[in-house]
């Protein structure tokens, strides 16, 4: 789940309203556009519509969904669908984290971070996580807090085999997706109303998505691997 902010004219103004994005994946590994919601700002109440959306037209269960820490969504979802795990994407962190790091310090300051998210496991992350922390904390306490914030949510993808880890640690499988909609309305500064940003945003999508025919990479690896760890709730 990801969004894109646009100008949309609105009462005589023109104002940031964002197109959010859901992308799952089948039981055959094919990607999927699950639905697109236009809103003003994230809220509980905004992800809850979202949610109950999605399940009354047709979703049974997500075994985890992947998104840029929208607020308020990973509490939203767990009453939606219980069972969910979330991950909040790790590269949206690293982005969020370096923010504010002045240039000299960028180059030291993401490899360290390089150490968390690439440990073998949640131990060892978290042990370089306390050396991040020892060797930055006093200059960008911010990032050590926002690492620390999100743990739990951070290193889901930890519980799960490489294959799987590499899926869902981040929402690339919907930044492709954003890129080539950012390509496709490129040339609009602002849009009239909101039926006609989700009219070009929609045409952009049915273009892209025509070249999603195949399943994502090694999907056969990843199918019996979930088939292992869900074995109740992924049927065939």
């Amino acid at each position: 789940m990801d969004g894109i902010v646009f100008k949309v004219r609105e009462n005589s103004k023109v104002i940031n309203k964002t197109v959010y994005i859901a992308v799952g994946l089948r039981r055959d590994g094919k990607k999927e556009v699950l639905g697109l919601w236009l809103g003003k700002n994230e809220s509980a109440a905004f992800w809850m519509s979202v949610l109950t959306d999605i399940k009354a037209r047709g979703t049974e269960d997500i075994l985890i969904t992947a998104t840029d820490n929208l607020n308020g969504f990973t509490d939203t979802i767990k009453n939606v669908f219980p069972e969910s795990k979330t991950q909040i994407c790790v590269v949206h962190q690293i982005r969020n984290a370096s923010r504010y790091v002045v240039w000299k310090d960028k180059k030291a300051f993401t490899a360290d971070m390089k150490h968390i998210y690439n440990a073998p496991n949640q131990e060892a992350a978290k042990a370089a996580l306390e050396d991040f922390a020892n060797k930055w904390d006093s200059k960008y306490s911010y990032a050590v807090k926002s690492w620390r914030d999100n743990w739990e949510d951070l290193t889901v993808f930890f519980e799960f085999p490489l294959e799987i880890r590499k899926i869902i640690y981040t929402t690339n499988l919907i930044e492709n997706l954003n890129g080539k909609i950012r390509k496709y309305t490129k040339n609009k500064l602002s849009f009239p109303t909101d039926e006609a940003v989700m009219k070009s945003v929609y045409l952009a999508i049915r273009e892209a998505t025509k070249k999603w025919s195949m399943p994502i990479r090694h999907w056969g690896i990843v199918l019996n691997q979930f088939l292992t760890i869900y074995e109740k709730r992924v049927r065939l």
